[in-house]
């Protein structure tokens, strides 16, 4: 059973997953309480999916771009189970994560998380063998320069603010953007990352898996 967790940003959310399919799963607003939510919702889900610690065969993390704080309470949790039950760790890119839900649409992706002081974290995205792939750098803009990288058509996805997603649909027909539903970052969608590395043994060093941080 893998166990999936992700508190990139101010939205948290876990997972379990038996390789075939998510057998629980919780996302929520958690603002600056991941700390004091995220091992509480851990036991929830593990009562929930009717599992307990020791049916733990690896973790996943994502690992960012996102908040400082927030990235590093799942990693940090992510790394201490790992040592105490010798279980693999996969660490995945938090914007990776944003984008594979997006992938079957018929242009490449932005996607993006809140940076704090209106920027955000972001980075455009297609498709190799169904999975994601980052066709460039990250980056860490406000929308105004943000748009200046844009090469529509473009499909954006993610953590953006209400009047920002109108500016953006109001620019072009080019341009489209995923409801704030759609764009919910969920820890299964991790999961369904990491399965296939941790199957073909592609796994990282807990002592040297770093957030990425954007500057």
């Amino acid at each position: 059973m893998l166990l999936a967790l992700d508190t990139s940003t101010d939205f948290a959310s876990i997972a379990l997953h038996d390789g075939e399919m998510t057998v629980g799963e919780f996302t929520w607003y958690a603002h600056r309480r991941h700390t004091v939510d995220l091992a509480s919702q851990i036991d929830s889900l593990f009562t929930l999916a009717d599992c307990k610690p020791g049916d733990l065969t690896a973790i996943a993390v994502a690992i960012g771009p996102g908040s400082y704080t927030g990235t590093r309470v799942a990693l940090s949790l992510a790394k201490g189970i790992v040592i105490a039950l010798g279980v693999p760790l996969v660490g995945i890119p938090t914007l990776d994560v944003t984008a594979f839900p997006h992938l079957n649409v018929d242009r490449r992706v932005c996607a993006l998380v809140a940076a704090g002081r209106g920027r955000y974290g972001w980075a455009v995205y297609g498709s190799q063998a169904g999975m994601p792939q980052r066709l460039g750098e990250w980056g860490l803009h406000k929308l105004p320069e943000l748009l200046t990288q844009m090469e529509p058509p473009m499909h954006f996805a993610g953590e953006l603010i209400a009047a920002d997603a109108a500016e953006i649909e109001a620019l072009s027909p080019a341009y489209s953007v995923a409801s704030p539903a759609q764009s919910a970052r969920r820890a299964s969608i991790l999961a369904e990352l990491a399965w296939p590395r941790l199957k073909a043994g592609d796994i990282d060093d807990p002592a040297l898996l770093s957030p990425i941080y954007l500057s």
